[in-house]
């Protein structure tokens, strides 16, 4: 009987860790048929090293079946992304913005923390419109470095669904790569497919 309760106690933790982490989890609205994403960010969303047509947006728009505005510009640092993003957000109907931004920043040894407040501005320009939000984490300007701290913090500070390796991942496997920081084709297609299923597991699609 003592191990019959303790087997039972085991599972009754385990289940609840299990609601918790359920609970604790984001959730984002349907995207319709006729919905439209926002892929906006830099070079890594124009697809800098390979053809346009076979950037991450051209990609996720074929495996999702919705449109997919690519609102990429190169070189942009986060500073230009905020008042770039609010004209597309005033003009455009989204109904998802995939937010990957901050790693021209990071390059360029900006301030984290003028980096965090200027995403956070963009987070928040997205939030006013009811638009949900996806942000695709930029590692930090080491090698084999994980994912920059702020970009972790903005994702519990404002409730968001989080991509937090896959920029890390890709830019540490030669294969993916055109050069130091861009992707070739199969590394922006490996860029949609995990952005595609991340917006399965989370509801949208």
């Amino acid at each position: 009987m003592a191990y019959w309760n303790k087997s039972c106690s085991n599972t009754i933790i385990l289940l609840i860790f299990v609601l918790l982490q359920a609970c604790d989890s984001v959730e984002l609205d349907p995207i319709p048929e006729d919905g439209v994403i926002l892929a906006f960010g830099d070079s890594l969303t124009v697809g800098v090293g390979t053809e346009k047509a076979k950037s991450y947006p051209a990609v996720l728009s074929v495996l999702s079946g919705r449109e997919v505005m690519n609102a990429g510009v190169s070189g942009e640092v986060t500073a230009n992304g905020v008042k770039r993003l609010e004209a597309i957000l005033e003009n455009s109907r989204v109904d998802l913005l995939i937010l990957l931004e901050g790693g021209n920043d990071i390059l360029g040894n900006k301030n984290p923390a003028q980096i965090k407040r200027n995403m956070a501005q963009m987070v928040a320009q997205a939030q006013r419109y009811n638009i949900d939000v996806v942000l695709v984490g930029v590692p930090e300007k080491k090698l084999f470095s994980s994912v920059a701290p702020l970009y972790k913090e903005l994702a519990e500070e404002y409730n968001l669904v989080f991509e937090a390796e896959l920029i890390g991942d890709l830019l540490r496997q030669p294969k993916y790569k055109s050069d130091s920081i861009h992707f070739n084709e199969e590394g922006y297609r490996v860029m949609a497919e995990t952005l595609h299923q991340l917006l399965v597991d989370s509801g949208a699609l």
